[in-house]
């Protein structure tokens, strides 16, 4: 760093202590976030103040450095708006920087300071808004809420990771309420791993982070809200009091990180050729009932399955029926699919009441719920079950936390389960062997199959994924992954990039040109196989 901006980041630092403080586990983030690393993750509970002390170093960074840009990212924009935009973003500049002349221009998605910084605030599910931010080089990246963000759409924002201001070292900043240890934050800033090849990282001290939880924020919290946070599940109460990965359930049918691999983007739809709402009813609607699963799902043209929403919670049966019906002319499904074995005809009569015209089965469970779910698992593994867009933590945390034994209802997962089951052919009751048995002999009979040109094939077949993908790199474009892996560009204008890597740059419109090994990719980008 410069001396005057050395000099320029003492004065920011002696007035910011006037105007705020912190607790010393804040203090020893705040100073590891000023440190040389490039990269730097906050992991934390609710409320413990690691997203203020991230935007708070963001802006000071805008004041110091002159005509720099910074950009705030989260997976939603209206979250990014409400959380960032119209709360942390205002808050800190008013406790800390005061005297700063800023001015929000909120059609244009960005903050202008008077020296001519910027931080620009969005969401990565907004394609228009993506494109305009990513249209722009940036000094630091802020992706708050990561456990949010799939990790392809973090490969997408770090290729804008490249203006070069004199003085300002270039940072990405990440924080998190913290998942799965599988979730690629913990592999990239814990185990110091490449997400996707899990090699080790070639800079490993360039990755750094801390931990908070709200204990360490008690000065702005009450003691109820404390209790209330410290009263939680264990697994709940590990992410959002403790602050602290959570083991993968021992024996679990699905880990966060192939769900995070198989992820696409809304705009990579296939057409889907059948769609059905799916739903495993509570029996009663008290405030100890469990919830009702409640979901979307579709086969595509493709043959895979894609996750499209999941409204589950409370309702009374009126209310889940309605919502059954509401889905199921907005996505103008197939047919509505609904467990029987404790409502038995009052289920579909309840549905009947609703709309005596929809389309309705009732399906029964002959066999347990692992024994029913791992088929669906099994197809998820191999890339052949996808969720479509956004993050839907409850439903993903029932499908990483259940294991067999658990005592806990998995509603969510097993409305999510008979929707696969219907969408994909997979009768009820087909356990595991028998399941590998009917896919080994569907290819043996040379029937089509379903993933063809999605990278997988079953056990002892052979096949594979190509080991890479050439794109053609726009012109202007500095090329780096989250990793730090080295990318040439040739003397044409292309480069090769691993086929995980290569996906978040095909959503921003880059040119294939080929696939190495003599596989083409033209079908897996068109049904948006492997987006996160």
């Amino acid at each position: 760093m410069q001396p005057d901006a050395r000099e320029a980041f003492r004065r920011l630092r002696t007035a910011l202590e006037a105007q705020v403080s912190f607790s010393p586990a804040q203090q020893a983030a705040v100073d590891l976030v000023e440190g040389p690393a490039r990269h730097t993750c906050l992991v934390g509970g609710t409320r413990s103040g690691k997203t203020f002390i991230l935007v708070r170093h963001v802006a000071g960074r805008a004041l110091a450095f002159p005509g720099s840009r910074h950009a705030v990212l989260r997976f939603r924009a209206n979250a990014a708006r409400s959380s960032v935009a119209l709360d942390t973003l205002p808050a800190v500049l008013r406790k800390c920087y005061p005297d700063a002349r800023v001015e929000e221009r909120r059609n244009d998605g960005f903050f202008q300071f008077d020296n001519g910084s910027q931080i620009w605030i969005g969401g990565l599910d907004d394609k228009d808004r993506v494109e305009k931010i990513l249209g722009q080089e940036y000094a630091t990246i802020l992706l708050n809420e990561a456990s949010q963000i799939p990790y392809a759409s973090a490969l997408v924002a770090l290729t804008r990771l490249a203006q070069t201001v004199p003085g300002c070292r270039q940072k990405l900043l990440v924080d998190l309420n913290p998942g799965p240890k599988s979730h690629w934050t913990n592999q990239l800033f814990g185990e110091h791993r490449d997400p996707v090849t899990r090699q080790p990282l070639p800079n490993p001290d360039d990755y750094t982070r801390a931990f908070l939880n709200p204990r360490d924020n008690r000065a702005h919290l009450s003691p109820e809200y404390l209790a209330a946070l410290a009263a939680m599940p264990l697994r709940q109460r590990q992410r959002f009091y403790e602050g602290v990965y959570v083991e993968d359930a021992e024996g679990a049918l699905w880990r966060q990180d192939l769900i995070e691999a198989n992820r696409v983007a809304a705009d990579r739809l296939p057409a889907m050729s059948r769609v059905v709402v799916a739903i495993d009813p509570a029996v009663s609607s008290s405030e100890t009932s469990d919830e009702t699963g409640l979901v979307v799902a579709g086969r595509g043209t493709d043959g895979h399955g894609y996750l499209l929403e999941d409204a589950s919670g409370k309702h009374t049966p009126t209310e889940w029926a309605r919502k059954a019906v509401a889905l199921y002319h907005r996505w103008r499904a197939d047919r509505i699919v609904a467990e029987v074995n404790q409502g038995g005809a009052m289920v579909e009569a309840t549905v009947r009441a609703v709309d005596p015209n929809a389309a309705f089965k009732g399906v029964h469970a002959s066999r347990g719920k692992v024994t029913r779910a791992e088929p669906i698992s099994a197809l998820a593994e191999r890339g052949r079950i996808h969720h479509v867009g956004a993050v839907y933590p409850e439903l993903e945390e029932q499908l990483t936390g259940y294991a067999p034994g658990s005592t806990k209802s998995p509603d969510r997962l097993d409305a999510y389960v008979w929707a696969f089951t219907e969408l994909l052919d997979v009768a009820d009751g087909t356990g595991i062997i028998e399941f590998y048995r009917q896919e080994a002999e569907r290819a043996a009979a040379g029937a089509p199959d379903p993933a063809a040109g999605h990278g997988w094939t079953m056990p002892g077949m052979g096949g594979g994924p190509a080991p890479g993908v050439r794109l053609r790199v726009p012109e202007g474009h500095t090329v780096t992954t989250l990793s730090g892996a080295p990318v040439v560009v040739e003397a044409d204008g292309t480069a090769l990039f691993a086929e995980a890597d290569s996906v978040p740059l095909r959503q921003l419109g880059w040119e294939i040109v080929a696939a190495e090994a003599g596989r083409t990719v033209t079908d897996d980008v068109q049904a948006g196989s492997g987006d996160a």
